[in-house]
């Protein structure tokens, strides 16, 4: 028999607001004097005994505020959870595995366990075998693993073998921590021998002597990066180390990252953008399950078999579909597009801001299309979008006729105590099916906005944008916080309103694949960081990612199953071809 996990979200669960713990009072097990469902004395919220349920759903389905999954597990999984936070909470099974000479990888959605493993092997979660109530004997965790690569590595560990250094994923909690210059930190952390050479590596010399509060999400990534590396260590550990950078920055770390792995040294890394991930890595661990619920860490594959499989939802080693559909990329140039409708244009624009200068050369954008923009960091893309959403006017130029906007910032910080249902009530009454459901926002509608995460921030963002009445949408970086299905799935619902509402969409972002995967024509930003910037375009799809790609000094192609972009290896015959063609986008 199916093994079965119940979940209950805490943070869900209002016992008082439901009529004094209705679950209780609906539970056929209950009824028959067993307690199935029972309260937590200390913490006040229902308890569920996952022996006695019969798995019935009723009291998932009649929770008024969804705090009640109750999962039946893969029939496939015969393991006991390497660790479980505690009774009705979130369970892992197994690890990734570090290897030396090798940089793992690890993909998957976000709520499944990637930074709970990652702790685990940092040493700063103790697994616990499924065994909340008592801590195993680290032998007992060995014992696991035996006859895999894993249980080597956990014995070199136990020996103290192998050295850790671990980034996590918010790094903009180091400021709450650390206090002084970013010189500072990094002296503390390392020798000034080494301290020289990564400084120059990851570009952090403008802003050593700026106060940690004071760098931006970006320049905070890279410090991070760099004291992770300084500490030294055999083993290194990165959660989302590209979050903030954009794509020169991205290609950058990823050079560095893969610099690290030797012989006598392991990198493992999370990472959400596939082009980077395959870039960086060699290996992959695909991480699968239930969000929220619990997480179950596949077999190592090369990167490109592990991120074709993932997409396929399908791992065939060990037969199971954690997907139902297969994610398929179509070529950009198999894309139809009717007779252009212009919508809106601009003359040329410039506008000066402190000490940095933009300038747009003269443009337009049609209805029923979606136009992404890619350039660096602090160039002028949202200064852009602010003068097409009349937020900010430019010196010089003007922008043609007013149309209706719909913005989406790039930053989402809120301390709102809204509901998520009243903040997209909107959405909820004209475009459930298009929106709502398929970026699963049900789930959130009795959560307050302060509440959620950043992943959940910014759909719910997405989706009030998406919900308004306007012929022109500007999306500042959407894919952010975001895994790997979501953004797919967000450019769909993208593609879907342009096409159905007739109307035009404008995206920000980074992740190459993203705006592969959803743009019409690009626009593309050259120049100085925080000092000049020009915007160039719109460009047909393969003029504007040759002219991008050629100064990045990259080729892409495609890959011959998935069809999905790929970066070539510098040197490779695939890389020479298509620079010696002048085609930096794949041929």
């Amino acid at each position: 028999m199916a093994k079965r996990i119940a979940i209950i979200d805490r943070m869900k669960c209002h016992p008082r607001e439901c009529g004094n713990f209705l679950c209780t009072k609906l539970c056929p097990v209950n009824s028959t004097g067993a307690e199935c469902i029972k309260t937590n004395e200390i913490a006040k919220k229902a308890l569920i005994d996952e022996f006695l349920c019969t798995g019935c759903g009723i009291c998932t389905k009649r929770c008024p505020f969804n705090a009640i999954d109750i999962i039946n597990l893969p029939e496939s999984l015969k393991q006991e959870p390497i660790h479980r936070y505690g009774e009705n909470m979130f369970e892992l099974f197994s690890l990734p595995t570090p290897l030396f000479g090798q940089v793992t990888g690890i993909l998957g959605r976000n709520g499944i366990g990637k930074s709970t493993a990652l702790k685990i092997l940092a040493k700063q979660i103790q697994p616990n075998l499924g065994d909340w109530k008592t801590t195993p004997d680290f032998k007992e965790v060995i014992a696991y693993f035996k006859g895999t690569e894993m249980q080597g590595f956990l014995e070199r560990l136990q020996k103290d073998e192998i050295s850790l250094s671990y980034k996590p994923q918010q790094v903009d909690l180091i400021p709450k921590q650390f206090q002084g210059t970013v010189r500072e930190l990094l002296q503390k952390v390392g020798k000034e021998q080494c301290l020289k050479e990564v400084v120059e590596q990851l570009q952090l010399i403008d802003f050593m002597d700026t106060p940690i509060a004071h760098v931006s999400g970006g320049e905070l990534q890279k410090v991070a990066i760099a004291a992770t590396v300084l500490r030294g260590a055999n083993l290194f550990l990165f959660d989302e180390p590209t979050s903030y950078l954009d794509i020169k920055q991205r290609i950058n770390i990823s050079k560095f990252i893969r610099s690290l792995a030797n012989e006598k040294t392991a990198v493992v890394v999370i990472e959400h953008d596939l082009i980077i991930l395959d870039y960086m890595t060699d290996l992959l661990n695909i991480m699968y399950g239930q969000e929220g619920a619990y997480g179950i860490v596949s077999g190592l594959k090369s990167t490109r078999e592990g991120i074709n499989a993932f997409l396929e939802g399908y791992l065939r080693e060990e037969n199971v579909r954690f997907r139902g559909s297969h994610i398929k990329f179509e070529r950009t140039q198999d894309k139809h597009l009717g007779i252009p409708k212009p919508l809106i244009s601009w003359a040329k624009l410039s506008k000066k801001l402190g000490n940095f200068q933009l300038t747009a050369e003269a443009g337009l954008l049609n209805r029923n299309e979606i136009v992404g923009i890619l350039g660096e960091n602090g160039i002028g893309k949202t200064s852009f979008i602010k003068m097409l959403a009349g937020l900010i006017e430019p010196d010089t130029g003007d922008i043609g006729q007013k149309v209706k906007v719909s913005y989406k910032p790039q930053y989402l910080e809120t301390d709102s105590d809204v509901l998520v249902l009243e903040f997209v009530t909107e959405a909820v009454n004209k475009y459930a099916i298009q929106l709502i459901r398929p970026l699963e926002i049900e789930k959130m509608f009795t959560k307050k906005l302060k509440e959620l995460s950043g992943g959940e921030l910014q759909r719910v963002s997405i989706v009030k944008c998406l919900s308004q009445d306007a012929e022109l949408f500007l999306l500042d970086e959407p894919s952010a916080y975001l895994d790997v299905e979501q953004r797919l799935l967000v450019s769909k619902v993208i593609r879907n309103l342009a096409d159905e509402r007739n109307v035009t969409v404008l995206v920000v972002d980074h992740d190459l694949m993203f705006l592969d995967y959803l743009s019409d024509r690009l626009i593309v930003f050259q120049g100085i960081p925080a000092r000049q910037g020009t915007l160039k375009g719109p460009f047909k799809m393969e003029e504007g990612m040759n002219l991008f790609l050629s100064e990045l000094g990259i080729t892409l192609r495609r890959d011959l199953n998935s069809k999905r972009p790929r970066i070539n290896k510098p040197g490779s015959v695939k890389d020479r071809e298509q620079r010696q063609e002048n085609k930096w986008y794949y041929s």
